[in-house]
């Protein structure tokens, strides 16, 4: 009985920061010019012409995913993404990201 104990104490520990983890990931479907595009935590964000921006760091409540840019938490507004071959797309550079405020 104390085995079972101990291993689940340390189960506990070992899980604990899973469920966390799978907790704060959050998935929105933003809805955009009528399609609905699925953002997620984790998932890259691509500009129009196919380079990789970043990757989506999170979503707020609104569905614009925000990204870390040059040290800066950057929100890609939502109206600006779409679904190309199943990459989440911005029409917005990584220029222009990077100047908005």
């Amino acid at each position: 009985m104390k085995k079972f104990a101990v291993l689940a104490a340390l189960a506990t520990v070992v899980l604990a920061p899973a469920a966390v983890a799978a907790e704060s990931s959050q998935s929105v479907r933003a809805a955009t010019e009528g399609a609905s595009v699925n953002v997620d935590a984790g998932k890259m964000l691509y500009s129009a012409a196919g380079t990789r921006i970043a990757s989506v760091y999170r979503v707020t409540a609104d569905g614009n995913p925000q990204v870390i840019l040059d040290g800066r938490l950057i929100t890609v507004p939502a109206s600006t993404l779409s679904e190309v071959e199943g990459k989440l797309t911005t029409s917005l550079s990584k220029r222009d990201l990077a100047r908005s405020k």
